[in-house]
């Protein structure tokens, strides 16, 4: 048997899956044992105890100077940034990569200019949000906007021309307008696209929201993680990425069963 044709059982499948990340955990035991058997001071990898008790200071001990429970607030900070970019960008893609998509004029008004800023890397933009806008909030959602909304515009608009045309003539053969087709025969078809565009720059949004956090901020995760890196606290680093992953890991998968949910047809034309 070809291996592309293997069949697996469902034991076989969810042990594959594990797999890796068994391998994963069992390393960095192994390594953190021979390093801390070395020196028992040792900071780069610590033992699952330490993290433990890192876990429990952060997240559920009150910080002495502010009262506040400091994993929780960093959260609610890094989450209200990470939301406001990601909302600002998604209407951008809809309205300006629908519009791409429909009307000629505006495919070459703003199809190149578009292409042409998806190029520019977010990152090296940063001190020039930061003098621009200032080293408030303000600056760092424009970042996660300039890196996300210009490459889930240009995703959008190809969906919209990968469109039949044959719906688009059948549509004008009954006196819909270019607005109604829009609305009526474009619309429902892109937002499954959507929804995969945003997933798709979840990582990519996390990474700018800690870039601009790290480099001037007062509260978030990438703040904390900046922040404690000075000491060589791996026992919090390695929690606040592992909270960070899975954060994104959720967003991921609730936007894929929203996208299953309210569009299950699109799982019959290949959606991931």
């Amino acid at each position: 048997m070809r291996l592309i044709n293997q069949r697996l059982s469902r034991p076989a499948i969810l042990a594959l899956k594990l797999a890796p990340f068994a391998l994963v955990i069992i390393a960095y035991l192994v390594g953190s044992a021979v390093r801390l058997a070395d020196n028992p001071a040792d900071k780069l990898l610590p033992a699952f105890a330490s993290m433990a008790d890192a876990i429990d200071l952060m997240a559920f001990t009150a910080d002495r100077r502010t009262g506040d429970y400091l994993l929780w607030t960093d959260t609610w900070a890094s989450l209200k940034r990470l939301g406001a970019g990601l909302g600002i960008s998604t209407a951008l893609a809809l309205c300006i990569g629908v519009a791409i998509g429909i009307f000629p004029v505006a495919r070459a008004l703003l199809g190149p200019f578009i292409g042409f800023v998806s190029m520019v890397p977010p990152l090296a933009l940063l001190p020039v949000l930061f003098i621009m806008l200032g080293l408030g909030e303000t600056s760092k959602i424009a970042l996660i906007v300039i890196g996300v909304a210009p490459i889930m515009i240009r995703d959008l608009s190809q969906r919209v021309l990968d469109l039949p045309r044959e719906q688009i003539v059948k549509a004008e053969t009954l006196s819909a307008s270019s607005w109604l087709i829009a609305w009526r025969v474009v619309l429902p078809q892109v937002l499954p696209r959507l929804l995969i565009s945003l997933r798709l720059q979840l990582g990519p949004a996390f990474l700018f929201l800690i870039a601009a956090e790290a480099i001037s901020s007062d509260s978030g995760l990438g703040y904390r993680i900046f922040l404690v890196r000075r000491y060589l606290s791996m026992d919090i680093i390695f929690p606040y990425v592992a909270w960070i992953t899975f954060l994104a890991a959720t967003a991921d998968f609730g936007l894929d069963r929203l996208r299953r949910w309210l569009f299950p047809w699109s799982q019959m034309e290949g959606g991931t």
